[in-house]
């Protein structure tokens, strides 16, 4: 097989493996997206503590990830201007990444692709708790901690766009959370 031939399928492979992502499992199994989004208290790399309770009010975007996930490189960019697009406006994305060797593997590879979002150090065990079902794993969260929307693969920016257009049309009572003495 000549080496142009090669090439070819291995880039058509990249290709493919970045749309469909690092799944392992069925998609059957994923989380309802209607569900309460599961807590979280982590480190991020800039050593503070982040938890998705602090965070209500907010719409958050939460994207499991791996430094040996290919098609988490490519979302990378997507997360980067969309963070940059509406951070103004209240909306925080998240990189947990699910690296076993923790800040030795991720503060590298974090600084190498230039991510501009906070990265929090996590496992693969709370991205189970989300229901992922490979890498890239991304949630959409309400402002009352509600998973909205799920996607694993590479996402779009149009399909960011969309979720959270879909967020801002929920009613108030759905969008934000009821405040202690509000009944």
């Amino acid at each position: 097989m000549s080496r142009r031939r090669k090439a070819t399928r291995v880039a058509v492979g990249l290709l493919l493996l970045a749309a469909a992502g690092c799944r392992v499992e069925d998609p059957a199994d994923a989380a309802v997206p209607t569900e309460l989004a599961p807590d979280f208290r982590l480190e991020a790399l800039d050593g503070s503590t982040v938890s998705l309770a602090d965070l209500r009010g907010r719409v958050v975007v939460v994207d499991f990830w791996a430094t040996w996930c290919a098609p988490c490189v490519f979302q990378i960019p997507v997360l980067n201007q969309f963070y940059e697009s509406h951070r103004e406006d209240g909306v925080m994305v998240l990189g947990i990444s699910v690296d076993a060797g923790g800040r030795e593997d991720v503060e590298p590879f974090a600084a190498e692709q230039e991510i501009r979002y906070p990265v929090l150090l996590g496992d693969e065990s709370l991205s189970q708790r989300y229901g992922a079902l490979g890498f890239p794993s991304l949630y959409v969260i309400t402002p009352d901690g509600r998973i909205e929307s799920s996607h694993v693969g590479v996402v779009t920016e149009e399909s960011l766009e969309e979720a959270l257009a879909r967020v801002r049309r929920l009613p108030p009572a759905a969008a934000a959370p009821a405040r202690a003495g509000e009944g």
